[in-house]
């Protein structure tokens, strides 16, 4: 009876504290499905909550957006090798930041990536590898130490003519984790923002248990071979198992290493568990790019930094300090 009793009175207790239950809407933001879950005592609380992450995405798309002919990011790529461009304190921020992962990961990572061009087709269309001339080619603009930055200024400069700025790898991580903040800050105690795979939780469900992340099968998209929880933080499941293309036998992703030109090859899957979805997202890109044993050691000497690799032939590969349980 007294084991009873005091099941009863911490099931009542979590209610009490996390509130009725979560509520979920999914739409399409930044080109991309974003899943939105807040825990809420009512549907319009949630509704309320919900409008708020919306807003403050939508307000982050168009900072960063280089298809929005007035947006910051456009001003600066369109005076490429002609002057600096003073910006926001936010926007300079996040390039500052995006330049500091480049020299972690040697240029693995690069922001300037969208100088690039698109001499790799992965709908089906190509049937041969572009020549090696053609491949050097068409990263010749691409360079982060071309990007220059005047913290005084709040300015941004890119040297050369033709150059861009783009943040396709990291942006939906940043909007998740800006929209978590507002959110933490308005005082939702628990939720998940999930930007088409970068995903950050906070909190707990309503029952008291961690949230849980399922890790997606490579072998098999339409099951997972894991499934971890996770507790204010965030992760991001980056994947290559529908954009590649077969060249001579060779598998080759739609990740490419912007210092070569070439297409990533070796691993189909990277999962990144990091304490914010912005260095996750770009983490995930930049081991693909890196490769599986220069990845894994880059991730080994960051602190508070998992990651769970699937190569090519479909063998689990992890970083020192996780452990998972397959399904």
């Amino acid at each position: 009876m007294i084991k009873k009793a005091l099941y009863f009175f911490i099931f009542f207790a979590c209610i009490i504290v996390y509130g009725q239950e979560p509520y979920k809407q999914t739409m399409k933001l930044m080109g991309s499905r974003f899943d939105i879950t807040v825990v809420a005592k009512d549907s319009l609380e949630a509704s309320y909550f919900i409008t708020l992450a919306v807003n403050e995405i939508t307000r982050i798309e168009k900072l960063i957006s280089s298809w929005d002919k007035n947006s910051e990011t456009t001003l600066v790529n369109k005076n490429a090798g002609i002057a600096p461009i003073k910006v926001s304190n936010e926007l300079y921020e996040l390039i500052e930041r995006s330049l500091k992962i480049s020299k972690l990961t040697d240029g693995a990572f690069d922001i300037s990536y969208a100088s690039m061009d698109k001499i790799w087709q992965f709908n089906g269309t190509m049937t041969q590898m572009p020549k090696a001339k053609q491949i050097k080619q068409s990263v010749a603009k691409v360079g982060y130490k071309n990007i220059i930055l005047n913290k005084e200024e709040s300015t941004v400069y890119l040297k050369q003519k033709g150059m861009k700025i783009g943040f396709g790898a990291i942006g939906k991580g940043y909007a998740a984790d800006k929209a978590k903040a507002l959110l933490v800050k308005k005082g939702v105690i628990s939720g998940i923002i999930n930007a088409s795979g970068d995903m950050n939780t906070w909190g707990k469900q309503p029952n008291g248990e961690e949230w849980k992340v399922a890790i997606t099968n490579p072998m098999d998209k339409n099951k997972a071979f894991a499934l971890l929880p996770i507790t204010n933080g965030a992760v991001v499941t980056s994947g290559n198992y529908e954009k590649f293309v077969m060249l001579n036998g060779k598998r080759y992703t739609h990740i490419i290493d912007p210092r070569t030109g070439y297409p990533s090859s070796g691993i189909i899957s990277v999962t990144i568990f990091a304490p914010k979805a912005e260095l996750a997202d770009a983490l995930a890109t930049s081991v693909f790019v890196m490769g599986k044993e220069v990845g894994l050691n880059r991730i080994n000497q960051l602190p508070n930094i998992e990651c769970v690799i699937v190569d090519d032939i479909g063998e689990v590969t992890t970083s020192k300090n996780i452990k998972i349980n397959r399904l």
